[in-house]
């Protein structure tokens, strides 16, 4: 029995020692959401070799579960003849996002090998914006009437179980498929045979076709769903946002935060299989942005270039005050972020939020700039200590007030949010920080 520890680095040195029995023998071993995980991180022409290794059955759930860009990749590789019957097999939503990924001409031939059903669902989900619920729901759903026993439903249910993504929530509609609630499979099963649906339904918690995707997976996690209704404008039902379609589309908007926050832009590839050409796309036009945004920090030194050859130990402070700035603007936009994406707070609570950070940075200046103050009075003079103290405590204020604001005024415009996280911030914060550095110090010291 093989290892259940096999890796992708294991199975890459087996096919580069030509060991493709051991390899088909390894892979078999596996569930097919490890054997993914592998290909995911495979090499791309290794990765072609250990699906061609797989049964026929496996190899359908295995593409299932592989990422868009591998599965591209092996449509690619190994022709749509090959994967065809896998393509088939991915429920609409999956469908969608594969061909989203792929040239026109092949998604053409992909989509004409397609059952009509399938067609026409797949149709449903590419018809709706991208970033929208519509995109990333299932169309495919069994549902049941408000007015019809539990046994019609239940039969419904035994019926098209089995082509559908999820059956243990039912959205309950009325003859003109406008949503009326929801019941769960279990009580359904518990109840007498006898019974009307409308009875045993509970208030349905739904999504719009065309919200936003990760907003409506947020609330779709916070809250338990297992799945959530999606309608269109009149109220009828179209879909449902299952709860492994929402964490799905949570974590794949993280990815994209934290690398933006980084100053950079995700990556479609594990690190070590992306080309030194696709990292370096990925964070040279951030570095671009923040070096033309730093300019206006040298511009700020350039005016104040008396004031140093005045009193030079204030030059000594500037990287403390823009560090301090800088991260005390991110802390709060991050934060704000955070709070944005689980729905904590939204763009009409402005007021509310600037408030409250503008608080916070005054409290954490007044406790960082007391510290400031006695270190730079007891080295140098209080008179310094007067000019540290009095600009840590209004850069904390000025950096927590704009970062908390920043991700706020994105979001009203829809842009993303994390976009006007760390570097965006921390460059505004530079440039504001020494102004008013300076223009402390020669207010205090008299220069």
């Amino acid at each position: 029995m093989a290892s259940p520890t096999v890796s992708a680095h294991d199975i890459d040195d087996l096919i580069n020692a030509g060991e493709l029995a051991q390899t088909s023998e390894y892979l078999a071993s596996l569930p097919h959401h490890d054997v993914a995980a592998i290909l995911d991180r495979l090499p791309r022409e290794h990765s072609g070799i250990a699906f061609r290794l797989l049964p026929k059955d496996v190899a359908v759930d295995v593409f299932d579960d592989l990422s868009p860009r591998s599965q591209r990749h092996l449509i690619d590789d190994l022709g749509t003849t090959a994967v065809a019957e896998a393509f088939d097999n991915l429920d609409p939503d999956d469908r969608a996002e594969l061909l989203d990924e792929l040239p026109a001409a092949v998604a053409k031939t992909l989509i004409a090998d397609l059952t009509p059903e399938e067609r026409d669902a797949t149709g449903v989900v590419l018809g709706y914006p991208r970033g929208s619920v519509g995109r990333r729901m299932s169309p495919e759903i069994v549902h049941a009437y408000v007015d019809e026993p539990v046994a019609a439903a239940l039969a419904r249910v035994k019926e098209r179980g089995s082509e559908v993504e999820t059956i243990y929530t039912i959205p309950v509609i009325n003859r003109h498929r406008v949503l009326e609630g929801v019941v769960s499979l279990r009580d359904l099963l518990l109840a007498e045979p006898e019974t009307l649906v409308g009875d045993l339904m509970r208030k349905p918690v739904a999504a719009n076709a065309d919200d936003d995707a990760e907003s409506t997976a947020q609330r779709c996690v916070d809250r338990g769903i297992l799945a959530m209704p999606v309608v269109d404008s009149e109220n009828r039902v179209v879909g449902v946002l299952t709860l492994d379609d929402a964490v799905e589309v949570i974590e794949q908007a993280r990815d994209v935060d934290e690398a933006r926050a980084g100053a950079s832009e995700p990556l479609d590839e594990p690190y070590l299989l992306a080309s030194v050409f696709s990292i370096t796309r990925s964070r040279i036009v951030w570095l671009f942005v923040l070096a033309i945004s730093a300019i206006l920090t040298v511009n700020v030194l350039e005016i104040f270039e008396a004031t140093l050859d005045e009193m030079v130990a204030l030059a000594l402070f500037i990287p403390l005050l823009t560090g301090i700035g800088g991260n005390t603007g991110s802390q709060a936009a991050v934060t704000v972020t955070r709070a944005l994406a689980v729905n904590d707070v939204t763009p009409r609570d402005v007021v509310r939020v600037v408030g409250k950070e503008f608080r916070v940075g005054l409290t954490l200046g007044v406790s960082l700039g007391l510290v400031g103050f006695v270190v730079a009075g007891l080295v140098y003079d209080f008179r310094i200590g007067t000019v540290i103290g009095v600009t840590i405590v209004s850069i904390c204020t000025m950096a927590a007030t704009v970062g908390g604001l920043m991700p706020l005024i994105a979001k009203s415009i829809k842009v993303d949010p994390a976009v006007f996280s760390t570097p965006f911030i921390s460059t505004f914060c530079d440039a504001t920080g020494l102004l008013l550095y300076f223009m402390i110090a020669k207010s205090v010291l008299g220069i």
